[in-house]
């Protein structure tokens, strides 16, 4: 269940592990309020550090990207999944080490940038690092995958099988990842959300000791919150929507929920068990056979609360998520 927070959070946690896309931004624009809410948080001295899964961009270009839509950021507020692939081949293979970079620029910079050698692949190496990288020649993908089956160990930098593109939601590395495992035989170290090195690679970078993951996605940013150990605040202006929350496991539940990065200001209540349901504020809500029932009035994100928690003990209960058809969601 839900998590409570008797001061704001951005004095409770001393720093934001901020995904992009749906948290920050929603394509090329800032989501509305973000960059006022994180230059409060910021001012209120939260540290912030802005993750992200894509290894085909560089730090550098992500915070020039910040820049642009009113976001402060140094290059080393910004913290990629190709960073922590790096990280993870050094501790295996040491600094000096040729590896085989399958991807975008974004990862040869960061192999590059943690002491190892980047190479083709034909050329000798001592491991293979993928990540996204739309220019990646399908012969280059070939050989990669035979010497992966022909035992040169691996590490991908995310396993994310779509990414939100111009022109619509397009295959992501993922993708690629799965072709390689089902060719090979061979399953790679991971760096990315949902798995931990990315996380640990920020702490390391970024500093914090009450780090908190903000994120959109429930199977990413949630899930790897919890897989690191974390407290997680789930945000509602990315692709998480009413169907995706009131049906999520355990394992992916995060600690706290907000409409948007406001959340980062406020303190965070937990809904009480109340009348066969839950309630908060002046929002009762209770889950059965028939479905979501939500009677009272009051702040849209409380609504949100008594929801999710009443459609979960649902779910936990009865194994099958609530109905939530017709249910008339709050303006935000």
């Amino acid at each position: 269940m839900l998590g409570t927070s008797e001061q704001v959070l951005c004095r409770a946690y001393d720093l934001a592990m901020l995904d992009l896309d749906g948290v920050v931004y929603v394509g090329g624009n800032a989501v509305p309020g973000a960059p006022e809410h994180l230059a409060e948080a910021r001012a209120a001295g939260m540290r912030l550090a802005f993750i992200t899964n894509n290894a085909g961009r560089s730090p550098g270009t992500v915070a020039g990207h910040l820049r642009e839509l009113g976001v402060p950021a140094q290059d080393a507020d910004v913290v990629t999944s190709a960073q922590a692939a790096a990280r993870l081949v050094l501790e295996r293979v040491g600094a000096g080490s040729r590896v085989v970079c399958l991807g975008a620029d974004g990862l040869r910079e960061a192999v590059h940038a943690a002491g190892l050698v980047p190479v083709g692949a034909e050329d000798d190496a001592a491991v293979v690092v993928t990540g996204y990288g739309p220019d990646v020649r399908w012969r280059d993908i070939m050989r990669v995958a035979v010497r992966i089956r022909d035992g040169l160990p691996w590490v991908a930098s995310n396993t994310d099988l779509t990414f939100p593109a111009a022109f619509g939601v397009a295959p992501g590395h993922g993708v690629q990842v799965e072709m390689l495992r089902r060719f090979s035989g061979v399953d790679p170290a991971v760096a990315g959300k949902p798995a931990r090195p990315l996380l640990d690679e920020t702490v390391r970078r970024v500093g914090g000791r009450r780090p908190l993951m903000v994120g959109d996605r429930l199977d990413t940013d949630i899930e790897g919150a919890r897989l690191a150990g974390l407290d997680s605040l789930l945000v509602l202006t990315g692709v998480t929507g009413l169907a995706e929350l009131v049906a999520a496991p355990a394992q992916l539940r995060p600690t706290y929920l907000a409409p948007d990065l406001a959340g980062l200001l406020e303190e965070q209540v937990a809904p009480s068990a109340a009348e066969g349901g839950f309630a908060l504020r002046g929002w009762h809500a209770a889950a059965g056979r028939d479905g979501l029932r939500v009677t009272g009035d009051g702040e849209p994100e409380d609504w949100w609360r008594v929801v999710a928690s009443a459609a979960w003990e649902h779910l936990d209960r009865s194994g099958e998520p609530v109905l939530v058809s017709g249910l008339e969601v709050p303006a935000r």
